[in-house]
C-alpha cells in the first residue's frame, strides 16, 4: 500500500474516533446543561437573551430617511421609494 493510501486510511480512522469522542462528550455536556436548567429553573431567555425584535412578526422599525417635500419616510429596508432611489441618502437622514 502506498504511503498516501495509508495516510488516507489513518485519517478515516481518526475521523471515526473523533466522531465517537465528540458524541460521548456531547452527551455529557447536554446532561450537565439540562441539570443546570432544572436546578436553577432557567428559561430559554435566561440562557440565550431576549427575542430578536428584527425577526419577530409585527414589529415596526423607526424610519431612517424622510422626504423634506412630502414628509414621506422610509426605514431603509426593502426597495427604496422613488423619492430617494438613485440619490445621495445622507441628505434625507432623520437627525
Amino acid at each position: 500500500m502506498s504511503q498516501y493510501k495509508e495516510l488516507l486510511k489513518q485519517r478515516e480512522e481518526l475521523e471515526a474516533q473523533i466522531a465517537q469522542a465528540r458524541k460521548a462528550e456531547l452527551e455529557t455536556a447536554i446532561a450537565k446543561a439540562r441539570q443546570l436548567v432544572l436546578d436553577y429553573s432557567l428559561t430559554e431567555r435566561d440562557i440565550f437573551g431576549g427575542v430578536r425584535t428584527s425577526t419577530a412578526k409585527g414589529t415596526t422599525v423607526a424610519p431612517k430617511y424622510k422626504d423634506p417635500v412630502t414628509g414621506a419616510t422610509w426605514t431603509g429596508r426593502g426597495k427604496p421609494p422613488r423619492w430617494i432611489a438613485d440619490k445621495d441618502r445622507t441628505q434625507f437622514l432623520i437627525a
